[in-house]
């Protein structure tokens, strides 16, 4: 039984293991009387009203049953009644006993280690769980044959009056937690309407009548907050706008009452002199960043996490970028289906945009819906943040920036770590702190000599590049391209190498930028080096970069000189980059000099060879694309390279039958080149139906080649 089977609303929570939900079936009577005395036992010790601060009075009242129920078994225990045997009616009430004391343990636990802000929110709900237990205890004395086994006078008059209670027993909602609940509601309300309260009132409410008395209590909160987020994933009452206007409030008040606190800045460098690397600030979300995305959520052009899923004509579903670039490219079939399409309207995939962007929220990955004005609009309201959050996280970005902008540098270190966490979803959140200013101050930090500041500021500005306008507004602050580059070749730590890569990906998805990008000094050396010497997340942010660079026509004479070719072949043998390696290398060997450069490196052909071989079926695609682009422009060496390679012949049947579409496209180009080869060297034999039908073709140039090398990522930009 998992624990939603106890108590709907907390089904979320971290269940307990299974044994905890299940009556001892086989245990003895003393052996199942001592059990329960031993489990009734532990929660009453474990009560202490400081560990409630809301609920006092109905948890105290469950505890007063417990300890009743604790001082019959022990009679029970002490006297000959469980040994000479319990009547089977008892026996049975002591089961069912056994897991109502442990669903009390799960609901005292929830109102001790919750938010306080969430349990005021959940006042009702908590209070109604408390009452539907006290039924179930009144219930159980109901049935239960207390003249039939062996208790003190004393010990049964107090069950018969637990029995009297129980059942006059109403529900019970505290009045003073129900006004804190409302006067919340009234600051969200405040915030909503662009009036932000005084502090005064916040200090009242919040240290005065929460007890939320320092930083470290205000990082709680939040962090036990964000959690609830989490478990309400998809609910359609409108409780995560709620909780995020709740998340974003308590870090404002933080900062505004307790500013940044010196302890925590002395903390956080403390572990860092200890050499805490592997608890980095950054580690728990990088390893969170790289998720498994749906299959289903996935663009069958890109395989990239559709931002705007349209239908078709034939049914399909496919990002709207992706399937209006297919037609904008002369087609007029269904990628996936080959079937004809009867019309080129493409209709908004509402339902599947709305659990894509749940499960977004739920896993902490920017989703930012297409600005497009339309009906369906209004289904994203619940998940879209509140103007009350938006205005909080608005006044705390003021708080932070001014930090950043005046304050210490152990400040400016905190102040970067909340920027970067701020930044770390919403288009809206990017937008203003970007358009206060923080910009200018966190390219400062990146030349920090402290490895936090220096991790946080790179990162900050990895988040804040999500967001499209971002994109220039830091490639135009004058220094700061250079400074990330500058992180990139000689950063403190891996994780500031690496995110500093990710960063120059996700600039670098601006076509303009590619070339600014690799003309900065030592950028394409170091996404070079990162890519052969890197982590396996730190080879997937420099393939991911270079990939980028190389689809820019002048890129290609700098991306040979800085190396970045040999380390794209190197990583042709590596299953995590190699599909993105195979693609980078089709776009540089169409160019001659790319293309001679490829063929001097020895392992090049083999290496994609062997993907054509065992690849996946975008890198099968990427590499007989680049062979194919190698035989066009490197000349007769080339040609004659490729076409001698062992296997060839057979990978291309192959693909020509089991490829995808421009796989088989570029196979069957590719068969010709063989063919002539073939046919002029008089030293081989025909290739097969196939090739014979292939050869049919007149030998023109592929055009299609530049749509058909897989430029989308099959991976997004991490929001660290």
């Amino acid at each position: 039984m998992a624990s939603g089977a106890i108590f709907p609303s907390l089904r979320r929570r971290r269940s307990p293991s299974l044994e905890v939900f299940l009556a001892p079936v086989y245990l003895s009577d003393v052996a199942l009387v001592n059990s329960l005395v031993s489990v009734s036992g532990d929660l009453v010790s474990c009560f202490t009203d400081h560990r409630f601060p809301f609920q006092r009075r109905n948890s105290r009242s469950l505890i007063r049953k417990v300890e009743i129920f604790r001082s019959m078994l022990e009679c029970l225990r002490d006297s000959s009644g469980a040994g000479a045997g319990l009547p089977s009616t008892a026996v049975l009430c002591f089961k069912e006993l056994y897991l109502l004391l442990y669903r009390s343990k799960i609901l005292l636990d929830y109102c001790a280690q919750s938010s306080k802000l969430w349990l005021l929110l959940q006042n009702h709900p908590v209070s109604g769980y408390f009452h539907d237990l006290n039924q179930e205890f009144s219930t159980l004395l109901d049935v239960f044959p207390a003249k039939n086994v062996d208790l003190s006078e004393d010990v049964r008059e107090q069950i018969e009056l637990l029995q009297r209670q129980s059942k006059r027993a109403k529900l019970f909602i505290d009045k003073k937690d129900d006004a804190l609940r409302t006067r919340f509601f009234w600051f969200l309300d405040e915030f909503e309407n662009g009036r932000v309260p005084d502090s005064t009132e916040f200090r009242s409410f919040f240290v005065d009548k929460l007890q939320i008395l320092d930083a470290k209590c205000y990082r709680v909160e939040v962090e036990a907050l964000e959690e609830q987020i989490g478990n309400h994933e998809g609910d359609v009452e409108p409780t995560v706008p709620v909780l995020n206007g709740m998340v974003a409030i308590t870090r404002y008040c933080r900062f505004l009452l307790f500013g940044l606190d010196d302890d925590e800045v002395g903390l956080e460098i403390v572990n860092q002199k200890k050499g805490m690397s592997k608890r980095r600030l950054i580690t728990h979300e990088i390893a969170e960043t790289f998720l498994t995305v749906p299959k289903d959520f996935c663009c069958p052009i890109s395989l990239d996490l559709m931002s705007d899923p349209v239908i078709i004509s034939t049914g399909q579903t496919y990002d709207r970028r992706s399937i209006s670039r297919w037609m904008d490219g002369g087609h007029c079939t269904c990628p996936k289906t080959g079937q004809l399409l009867a019309h080129n309207r493409l209709v908004p995939n509402c339902a599947l945009r709305n659990l894509i962007m749940q499960w977004c929220t739920a896993h902490g990955i920017p989703y930012d819906p297409p600005e497009v004005v339309d009906a369906s609009a209004e289904m994203f309201s619940l998940a879209c943040p509140s103007k009350a959050a938006l205005e909080a996280n608005r006044r705390t970005a003021t708080i932070l920036i001014q930090q950043l902008a005046n304050g210490t540098q152990a400040a400016k270190t905190v102040a970067a770590r909340e920027i970067r966490l701020l930044a770390k979803t919403g288009k809206e959140n990017r937008a203003f702190i970007a358009e206060a200013g923080a910009i200018p101050h966190l390219r400062n930090l990146l030349s920090s000599p402290n490895t936090i500041a220096q991790e946080n500021s790179v990162t900050a500005l990895l988040n804040l590049s999500i967001f499209e306008i971002n994109k220039s507004r830091i490639m135009d602050e004058e220094g700061c391209l250079g400074s990330i580059v500058e992180v990139l070749r000689f950063g403190h730590t891996t994780e500031a190498r690496e995110n500093a890569a990710a960063t120059l990906f996700s600039l670098s998805a601006v076509h303009d930028y590619k070339k600014r990008i690799a003309d900065s000094v030592g950028a394409v050396e170091a996404l070079a080096g990162l890519l052969q010497e890197g982590t396996s997340r730190g080879k997937k942010d420099a393939i991911t970069a270079l990939f980028n660079l190389s689809t820019h026509t002048e890129n290609c004479l700098k991306m040979i000189e800085a190396g970045a070719v040999t380390a794209m072949v190197g990583a042709l043998g590596n299953e995590g980059v190699a599909e993105e390696a195979a693609g980078a290398l089709a776009f540089i060997v169409r160019h001659p000099t790319g293309a001679i450069a490829v063929v001097r490196e020895e392992a090049a052909i083999v290496g994609l060879i062997g993907m054509m071989r065992c690849g996946t079926p975008r890198g099968k695609e990427n590499a007989v694309a680049a062979l194919l682009e190698l035989c066009r422009s490197g000349g007769a060496a080339a040609t004659e390279r490729v076409v001698r390679a062992p296997a060839l012949a057979g990978l291309l049947q192959t693909l020509l039958f089991t490829g995808t579409k421009r796989a088989r496209r570029k196979a069957a180009s590719l068969a010709r080149v063989f063919q002539r080869c073939v046919n002029a060297s008089l030293h081989y034999g025909g290739l097969g139906v196939g090739y014979a039908l292939a050869s049919n073709s007149a030998p023109t140039r592929d055009t299609s080649f530049a749509g058909d090398v897989s430029v989308q990522m099959s991976i997004s930009v991490p929001v660290l």
